[in-house]
């Protein structure tokens, strides 16, 4: 199953579904990039250079394993697919099952 998030500053990921680990990504990547640093972009009217590098590091899509229609265990733990808004727009998500 593909899901992908169809804007370029939204990422879609899996990972623990922990308040403390999301906070941490949200840290980390704000130290990567900065939402109020100076970025080239922004002299194209732009004012989300911060989410397009930010996409870089989570990306905008993940492939999942499905099996007889079920969605595969991730092992212990529970997890979480998350579309991740790094800009402040509506962002649409697309969702494609292949195979038999």
């Amino acid at each position: 199953m593909l899901v992908s998030a169809m804007h370029i500053t939204a990422g879609v990921f899996v990972n623990d579904n922990e308040s403390g680990f999301l906070k941490d990504l949200d840290d980390f990547l704000e130290r990567l990039a900065p939402e109020d640093a100076f970025y080239r972009h922004h002299q194209t009217g732009e004012s989300n250079g911060d989410a397009h590098l930010k996409n870089i590091v989570v990306h905008h899509q993940v492939i999942l394993p499905v099996t007889k229609g079920v969605l595969e265990p991730w092992g212990l733990g529970s997890r979480s697919f998350t579309l991740s808004s790094m800009a402040q727009r509506a962002k649409r998500l697309v969702i494609k099952v292949m195979g038999e």
